[in-house]
């Protein structure tokens, strides 16, 4: 039997599709979304990897310094990584937590520095992350957890 034009019914358009619009060659439309996928579940890490980016937690706000915001460098680690493992959640949090500790006191140092105290109290802040940061990466690397001193929890 051959097929003859005229035989064949013109394909009604899909509901919401306009008018001349191609219609599926293959069938109908797929179905839309009805429901809502499960949630996200971030793959854990192993004990090597929270340990890596532990240390990269503490040592991240050397680099971000440079850009004179040092406490970027943690905040990015803890926001991508907090999920991923509670060794590297912890480190990160008290990386951060000193790191935005160690801004409110130079914030509070630099008006100081219109009658000279400002700059003793730099520099010990300065001082001080520079040697706590290592202490902090030191003990990452060691898989021992480190609470930094004097430090506000602002992240937990």
């Amino acid at each position: 039997m051959t097929e003859n034009p005229q035989d064949q019914q013109p394909q009604q358009p899909v509901y919401g599709q306009q008018p001349g619009a191609p219609t599926p060659p293959y069938g109908p439309a797929s179905p839309q979304y009805s429901g809502a996928q499960p949630p996200y579940q971030p793959v854990m890490m192993s004990p090597a990897d929270q340990r890596t980016w532990a240390i990269w937690a503490h040592l991240s706000a050397f680099l971000a310094a440079i850009v004179a915001l040092s406490f970027l460098g943690p905040l990015i680690i803890y926001v991508i990584f907090k999920d991923r493992g509670a060794f590297v959640r912890h480190h990160s949090a008290e990386a951060l937590n000193f790191q935005l500790t160690m801004w409110i006191g130079l914030l509070i140092s630099f008006p100081l520095m219109l009658v000279l105290v400002g700059f003793l109290t730099a520099a010990i802040i300065a001082v001080s992350m520079l040697v706590f940061q290592i202490f902090g990466a030191v003990a990452a690397s060691d898989g021992r957890d480190y609470h930094y001193p004097l430090t506000i929890h602002f992240v937990s």
